[in-house]
Order: structure tokens, then sequence, then C-alpha cells
């Protein structure tokens, strides 16, 4: 072989280590992230601090921010900067069967992650523990679950409170009459307004909720946690290779520190739109999660 020829069959194997060899490793959501240009982002429109739009009907919080650390870790991945980002609204209903479906690549919002869910999705690792109690009005005489026999309860249609709440009331068969409302802010109308005793949520998202009202003093969360949940993350099963960088990117800002101050931004500190503070120091089983990261669920961990 002379060198010109040496130098066009070395030149043909770069080409082909340059492209199609890479396509052909991608598989899954990075395949179809690259293939399309963009990587849609599921986001909710309620979950004050996680995932919420603000004034200019733009998804912030929380999760949002860490959903942005995956954005980049796939960018960097995919050598793509100029990766397009679209935003896809999701409820409690809605969340899961349009990651299964590929109307979106992930969802980072207040998804818990559970044995019976993870049938149907996969989760990052935790991103955020919370307990399940309940919001209301200092004045209702509700102080703990019990005090919920015979009244008015309301949940978010499609989350985990919803259905611990109906077990609750057929197994101790309390005779409470349970709201479904379509999203945090109508359950929270809901117990404003009167027409409910108390919601039935997660702590913070409680506390998130309680800001919202005209005088958030009137309002308190309180009875003892019903469970305690990890929330994760959400994509597509079988999908490692993005899961991967998923749970990189998050573990990341696990361990440079930086989720300190992600947190710092959303739970002690005053938030967009009404500028109020949540005041909701970091609990020990979040320091821990970030020490110990895990895609376990709260069921599967050791009691």
């Amino acid at each position: 072989m002379n060198t010109t020829h040496k130098l066009i069959f070395a030149a043909t194997l770069a080409t082909l280590a340059a492209t199609p060899a890479m396509s052909a490793e991608l598989t899954g959501t990075l395949k179809k992230i690259q293939e399309s240009g963009t990587i849609v982002l599921g986001y909710r429109d309620a979950s004050i601090p996680f995932s919420y739009i603000d004034n200019d009907q733009r998804p912030i919080g929380y999760s949002m921010d860490i959903a942005g650390k995956i954005v980049d870790a796939v960018k960097k991945e995919l050598k793509m900067p100029g990766l397009k980002v679209q935003y896809n609204l999701v409820t409690s209903q809605t969340r899961i069967p349009l990651v299964q479906n590929g109307t979106v690549d992930f969802e980072c919002g207040s998804t818990t992650n559970n044995v019976e869910r993870q049938k149907q999705v996969s989760f990052s690792i935790g991103i955020f523990e919370v307990g399940t109690r309940l919001l209301t009005k200092k004045t209702s005489g509700v102080k703990d679950f019990p005090d919920l026999k015979g009244k008015n309860v309301v949940v978010t249609a499609g989350t985990t409170s919803e259905r611990m709440l109906r077990v609750m009331n057929a197994e101790k068969q309390m005779g409470m009459s349970i709201i479904s409302a379509k999203d945090h802010g109508e359950s929270f109308l809901m117990v404003e307004s009167g027409r409910a005793f108390a919601f039935m949520n997660d702590d913070v998202l409680l506390s998130g909720e309680m800001m919202k009202g005209r005088n958030p003093s009137e309002w308190m969360v309180t009875g003892k946690p019903q469970s305690f949940e990890i929330y994760g993350c959400m994509m597509r099963k079988d999908d490692p290779a993005f899961k991967k960088v998923a749970d990189n990117a998050i573990k990341a800002t696990f361990k440079s520190g930086e989720i300190n101050k992600i947190y710092a931004k959303w739970f002690t500190s005053p938030v967009p739109p009404k500028g109020l503070n949540l005041s909701f120091p970091m609990p020990d089983s979040l320091r821990d999660l970030i020490k110990n990261p895990t895609d376990k669920s709260a069921e599967q961990m050791p009691s």
C-alpha cells in the first residue's frame, strides 16, 4: 500500500469512527435526544418550591435546578452545547404516561419513588425526602389524623397521599369524605374556602401551599407522618445509559456541595412569586441522602 492509499485508508477509518460508530453506540433516550436536537423536560406548574411557574410562566424551583444539571450533563455527553430544551407540563395523573410514551424525556418535580411506580418507570437517585402530613387552619380543631373522622378531607388526584388516605378511611372506618382535586393549588383552595377541613400531602409541599394563603400565619402543618417518601427524577425504564448520565449529574451536584446553595435558594430564602420564605431547614434525612445517594424508595430502605 503506497503513501496515498494509506492516507485515504486512515481518513476513511477516522470518518467511520467519528459519526456512525458514535450513533450506533447510542440507544434509548440519548439517541432520541441526539436525533431530534431537543431534550423534553416535564414540569409541574404548582408544586412550590420544587417545580412551578413564575410570573413570566417559566418553570422554576428546586427540582428544576437539578433538572438543569442533568440537561447540562446530557449536552456534554452528546457533545451538543446547542441542544434545545423544551418544557412540557405534566400533572400528578399524566406524568407517568407522558414519560412512558416518550412525550417527555424525564420529569423532575415532586414525584415519589415507590415500588409500584418502579414497575412503570425508572427513577434517578433521590433528590429529597419528605413525610406525609396535614395542612389545616389553626382554628380547625384538627391536630392529627384521628381528628379527620367524619370530615371532608382533600387530596391531589394521582398522589400517594390519595391512595394512603383512602386505605386509612376504609380500614379504620373513619367516615371521611375524600375530595380529589386536580392539582395542589386546587387542593389548597378547598381548605382555604372551607370546603375541606384538611389537605393531606407531603409536608414540604404543604409548607409551600401555606405560603400562598392571604394570611400564612393562620395555617399549620400537623399530624404524625403517615409515610416517609423519597422524590426522584423520573425517566423511562430499561434505559441505563440515560439513567447513568442523570445519576452522575446529581451525584456531582451533591459532592461539590452545590446542592446546599440550591437548597438554601428555595427553602430558606424568599422565593417567587410573592417573595415568601418557607423557612424549612434541611432535614437530617436529606443530609443522609446527599451523603449516601440511592435510587431505592423509602420502603426499600432498611428501617
